[in-house]
């Protein structure tokens, strides 16, 4: 046969004499697929995750190597004292049983105390004369490092499991969620410059409007790195309370209300906080809602329903929209030119719903870094 001379039209024909070789060049690919389709989807969908997996290992080093550059610069930590950095994100927690859900609440709050102040110790054993600004800096620091490392080994554990079991409908859901994940690590690594330098994030709008309202006024210390100020504004009490700032600090808000409701009588909770919008939706749009309008693992926002159904007391919420990543990082100049207008929507709500004579708690939610009162 010759292999040399080959007339195209008639090797591509769809003709009833096609030639054998057309017949082989159409039949073998599907043979291969049918026979080897998921080995190569794997192949291919595991390359794409390797390099997801490789990113996040960028992430979590580059996080330890600011974190451990910060100690060596800034608070003159030795050697000997770093070698307990590995140690630290390596920690971690376990949640208390929930098979008998009563008092699950309690049991969180310790574990996750004991935690905090478990850092807090060790951190200051490393530096006995840091400041608490600085404390709260480091302890950021670390909470960022930590869950990058946990973030990275949880995926890449996930990974290497499918790969091991040859296994592509494994592999599946890590490919689906990679893209969510690689958003809030990346958000995280950019957010360490500005907790570094004890810059204002997004996070921070709820702490700025109830801080400018805080400015000129006494302040006193209410809770665990709480402040709380108590103004007057047309016949109505108003109370005041955010994370002490300009530390790197959420504060004990709950346990702020418990101690003001132990001697005052509210009429009207209103929180202020960050949200993250939707896709489609514009950055820095503000909207009212009702609820608790608080983030984490929901301690906080049970304690703080819990009272205010205790008391009868309704919750109203201003919320400012933003990604995930602009609520971690540096606060954008649009998140900032919102304090004034939502501070404008709290005295509105405030004449709305309440009259001469009551009081109002307004709660500044969110992280106060770089956020004085």
């Amino acid at each position: 046969m010759n292999f040399t001379n080959f007339d195209f039209d008639q090797l591509f024909s769809m003709s009833d004499d096609s030639n054998p070789l057309m017949m082989l060049i159409w039949i073998l690919p599907i043979i291969l697929f049918v026979f080897y389709g998921q080995q190569i989807q794997l192949f291919v969908t595991s390359r794409e995750i390797k390099k997801g997996i490789e990113k996040l290992n960028s992430f979590r080093e580059e996080s330890k190597n600011e974190l451990i550059d910060y100690l060596q610069k800034n608070l003159k930590i030795q050697n000997d004292s770093l070698k307990k950095i590995d140690r630290f994100l390596d920690y971690f927690t376990i949640m208390p049983v929930d098979m008998d859900p009563n008092g699950i609440v309690d049991k969180v709050q310790h574990t996750v105390r004991s935690r905090e102040d478990y850092t807090r110790d060790h951190v200051k054993a490393m530096s006995p004369g840091i400041s608490d600004l600085e404390l709260t800096k480091v302890q950021t620091l670390l909470e960022i490092a930590s869950s990058l490392q946990m973030i990275y080994k949880i995926i890449n554990h996930m990974f290497l499991t499918a790969k091991k079991q040859n296994n592509y409908p494994l592999i599946l859901p890590l490919q689906m969620i990679l893209p969510f994940i690689m958003e809030q690590a990346e958000a995280m690594k950019d957010a360490i410059p500005a907790f570094k330098s004890g810059q204002p994030v997004g996070d921070g709008i709820g702490p700025m409007v109830v801080g400018k309202m805080m400015l000129e006024h006494k302040k006193e210390n209410i809770a665990f790195q709480t402040s709380l100020t108590k103004i007057d504004f047309e016949g109505r009490k108003l109370f005041l309370l955010k994370a002490e700032g300009p530390g790197s600090t959420v504060g004990r808000p709950a346990d702020a209300l418990e101690a003001i409701i132990s001697e005052n009588k509210l009429d009207a909770i209103i929180m202020i906080d960050a949200a993250l919008k939707m896709e489609g939706e514009d950055s820095a749009i503000t909207a009212q809602g009702f609820g608790a309008a608080i983030g984490g693992i929901g301690i906080e926002r049970f304690q703080i329903e819990a009272i205010a159904t205790s008391k009868k007391i309704p919750i109203f919420s201003i919320v400012v929209k933003q990604s995930i990543k602009e609520a971690i990082t540096l606060m954008t100049k649009e998140i900032a030119d919102t304090a004034e207008d939502v501070r404008g929507q709290v005295f509105e709500m405030i004449r709305e719903n309440t009259t001469s004579g009551q009081s109002v708690l307004i709660i500044g939610v969110g992280n106060t870094a770089g956020v004085p009162q």
